[in-house]
């Protein structure tokens, strides 16, 4: 188990966590002293300690949160690793790089889930068995750089608008609220690279979402864009300020768990 590496992950997705501690510094000399006292099979119960004091105890209900973003993390990370390896992505350009930083941002997602849940308590869920096909909605997948990219602007898009509908429910807890919404923003920021890079390949698209326009993708992703159209926001529509795709564009509408679990249901095998 290498801590360094271990320390390294957990910043990628929450920067500020030592803010909650203490310095880097610290944390790893503290490590280097447990590590020198105690087995390394013990190493995880200091993993342990070190997230009850950055994010406080968990509940069920927080725990359960953190769990079914795992399983949207689990659904991308996998999504990314296999079309990285396929050979889908054009050898030789920027998107090569592009899309194996995405995957290393969704392993590096699920890695500090797993973590930060069984740390604090929980019991992590298992990774489901995929099928990116959707049932042979997206046949082509892994073959057709253009399907590919359709269906990671389907995954980012969902995931962002997610995140976004159940983070009330980690307000209790600061720390396991800001590391959630810091995820959120990788995600929006991964929705609208993978945008532009569909409107590089000719998709009528921008890097956001307008309306409930699915960007040419169709109907079989309907539902992720469903909702999208509004454009009252605190009880003020402002389509009487600007155009109604300009409202609907100025903000990410959440989806309900039961929304987002019958979207992705496709695309986890029976």
């Amino acid at each position: 188990m290498n801590i360094h590496n271990i320390l390294t992950e957990i910043e990628k997705t929450d920067p500020e966590v030592y803010d909650r501690l203490d310095t880097r510094r610290n944390a790893m000399r503290s490590f280097a002293s447990f590590g020198g006292k105690v087995a390394l099979a013990a190493i995880p119960l200091a993993l342990g300690s070190m997230f009850k004091k950055a994010y406080g105890q968990t509940t069920t209900g927080i725990a359960g949160v953190l769990n079914y973003a795992l399983t949207l993390e689990y659904l991308e990370a996998e999504f990314y690793t296999m079309g990285a390896s396929s050979g889908v992505v054009p050898a030789g350009t920027p998107a090569v790089g592009a899309i194996n930083t995405i995957r290393d941002h969704e392993n590096a997602h699920v890695a500090f889930l797993k973590t930060a849940i069984s740390s604090l308590g929980g019991t992590a869920v298992s990774k489901p068995t995929f099928d990116f096909t959707a049932g042979g909605a997206f046949g082509n997948v892994f073959t057709n750089y253009d399907t590919f990219l359709a269906v990671a602007q389907t995954f980012e898009d969902t995931g962002v608008r997610a995140y976004k509908g159940r983070a009330a429910e980690l307000i209790s807890n600061n720390g396991v609220l800001t590391a959630a919404l810091q995820i959120h923003s990788v995600e929006a920021r991964h929705a609208s690279h993978i945008r532009y890079m569909r409107k590089n390949r000719g998709a009528n698209v921008k890097p956001w979402i307008t309306g409930k326009d699915t960007g040419g993708i169709g109907s079989a992703v309907q539902a992720s864009y469903d909702g999208e159209e509004l454009t009252t926001q605190a009880g003020v529509n402002i389509a009487q300020i600007v155009s109604a795709n300009a409202a609907s564009e100025s903000f990410d509408e959440p989806l309900t768990a039961t929304q987002v679990l019958a979207i992705v249901n496709p695309f986890i095998k029976k």
